[in-house]
């Protein structure tokens, strides 16, 4: 765990308006910057970033915070990534707790060897020769950090020249030790592919053998740093791409990616050796792309598309099953040139749902009306999955796949229609907005004015009103308030002034609404109209300001 000082170091030592001009143009207005907002798409900039307060709001979209934030959103990054991300950039150094596993030595020694394995792939002709009879660029090869790591011997004289005591490499997963106690180099004679976290920090590598060894690739081990089901590999690289188009393509290697990437096809990823799982899910929803999966179409293949493909409609991903024939896999067709086709390939899948139940289909024979009952109820059970739009329409789908009536999938019953409340706008206003800003910028005030008035006085902005008394500044609307410079902070006196005028508009409608009642018991009714009009009023009039009293939530 990062240590709160160095986190409250690194907020004070960075500039928001270098942070964020570091990714989009910025452009002054007054004391603020203004830019479209990169979060949504517009033409004329709501964006607009305060390097008096150190924060960012867009009122186009509503989001907002501090730099931290702001490299979180757009790099896609949890909260300590960003804060190491940040931290690496601008040379500020981070402290972890002691109880905490501190991951910073672990990492040295991938970095160390990184360089390492770069250097000798170079020095390797027949690690080279494969790459190129591959198809690999050098231009891939420096993209993607492809290295070569030889005998054992050499990684060991490494660990040694670097001071590297040994158990801290077995921590990184470089090294193993064997059952007599003795350590040993996990992967020797292989091609090296680094293998980074979505803030771009080496994790780990996989490797793959130049000899007859039997266990053709081999991945890092399950270290603190290293967990191959939260890790796509190139996904560091692909990332930028994959929130451009709203696409990402999963396939089943290393090579795959790596020549996808050189073909064009920038926003491909790939699993490590193993099926898509549910610990992949924050990952994949980052950007909300739509997904494609890419995978070999011989038995293993179609099964894991098979899995992946109901837990990803399970949790509501829109995307695409393509399934490569005649032993023909992406790295391979690129290699050949042939990028339309394999583009054709990608981009004429079939829909997720429509795979599932296709396989559901083709695993029974429907025919025979007993095995086509078991479809049914397979069937049903997979669309009870999805959420109920979705369903609907791919209910009909099954219908016609089985050759069966709609009504096997669509419920008879009718469900009972739920009144949707439209969200209505939030209703502007100036004087709680001018309110709002002074108790942001007086926190002082704040108890004195909750004596005096209920939530409820500030209308649309309640919500707003609340999560300022409670502490809970980053509400978009407070944030909003606070960096628009064309609301006012007001002084002592504009400040009364305005809770007066509150006040009396509060009590001269509440007189009006007693006024009206008819439900009320008559001695209540009349004591209440009696103290606004004789007590209340006059007051406020006067210039004092009256403490709410709940009698009056009527």
């Amino acid at each position: 765990m990062i240590d709160n000082s160095s986190i409250e170091r690194l907020k004070t030592s960075i500039d928001i308006v270098d942070v964020i001009g570091s990714y989009i143009e910025l452009k002054k207005s007054g004391a603020n910057y203004k830019a479209n907002c990169p979060f949504h798409g517009e033409k004329t900039p709501s964006f607009v970033v305060s390097p008096q307060k150190q924060i960012f709001h867009c009122f186009g979209c509503g989001i907002g915070g501090d730099s931290i934030k702001f490299v979180m959103e757009y790099e896609k990054l949890s909260y300590p990534e960003a804060i190491e991300k940040l931290a690496s950039t601008y040379n500020i150094p981070l402290t972890y707790t002691k109880s905490a596993n501190n991951s910073s030595d672990a990492r040295r020694v991938l970095e160390i060897l990184q360089n390492r394995y770069k250097e000798a792939l170079y020095k390797n002709d027949f690690a080279m020769d494969y790459l190129k009879k591959r198809g690999i660029s050098l231009k891939s090869i420096e993209h993607f950090g492809i290295g070569y790591v030889g005998d054992a011997k050499e990684v060991f004289e490494t660990l040694k020249s670097h001071q590297i005591p040994y158990p801290k490499a077995l921590e990184a997963g470089v090294l193993a030790k064997g059952d007599n106690g003795d350590y040993y180099v996990r992967l020797t004679q292989r091609v090296t592919f680094p293998i980074y976290n979505s803030a771009g920090a080496i994790v780990g590598f996989g490797g793959r053998t130049l000899t007859n060894h039997p266990a053709k690739y081999i991945n890092s081990p399950q270290t603190k740093l290293f967990n191959k089901s939260r890790l796509l590999y190139g996904y560091y690289i692909a990332k930028s791409s994959i929130y451009e188009k709203k696409e990402i393509i999963v396939t089943e290697g290393y090579l795959d990616v790596i020549m996808l990437h050189q073909a064009g096809f920038t926003n491909s990823v790939a699993t490590l050796g193993t099926a898509l799982t549910n610990e992949h899910i924050p990952i994949l929803r980052k950007g909300e792309p739509k997904i494609i999966l890419a995978y070999d179409g011989d038995k293993a293949g179609i099964n894991a598309a098979l899995k992946a493909s109901k837990m990803l409609s399970a949790s509501g991903f829109e995307g695409s099953v393509v399934l490569f024939p005649d032993g023909k896999d992406p790295a391979d067709m690129v290699a050949q040139g042939d990028i339309d086709e394999l583009n054709s390939i990608l981009h004429s899948g079939v829909s997720l749902p429509i795979f599932v139940i296709e396989q559901i289909k083709n695993s029974y024979d429907i025919k025979n009306p007993y095995e086509l009952q078991k479809a049914i109820n397979e069937t049903k059970n997979y669309l009870q999955t999805l959420s109920e739009v979705v369903r609907e329409v791919f209910a009909i789908e099954a219908a016609r796949l089985l050759g069966v009536a709609p009504a096997y999938f669509i419920s008879k019953s009718k469900e009972s229609k739920k009144s949707i409340k439209n969200e209505q706008s939030l209703q502007k206003d100036p004087a709680w907005e001018a309110i709002l800003k002074t108790l942001l910028n007086k926190p002082n005030l704040i108890d004195e004015i909750l004596n005096i008035l209920d939530f409820h006085f500030a209308k649309s902005y309640e919500s707003a009103f609340r999560n300022l008394a409670s502490g809970n500044l980053d509400d978009p609307i407070l944030r909003g308030i606070d960096i628009d410079e064309n609301i006012p902070i007001l002084n002592e006196d504009e400040f009364k002034a305005q809770i007066l005028k509150e006040l009396e508009i509060y009590y001269k409608l509440k007189l009006k609404e007693l006024q009206q009642r008819r439900d009320l018991d008559f001695t209540k009714k009349s004591y209440l109209i009696r103290k606004i009009k004789v007590d209340i009023l006059p007051r406020i009039k006067k210039g004092e300001l009256i403490p709410y009293e709940s009698s009056f939530a009527i």
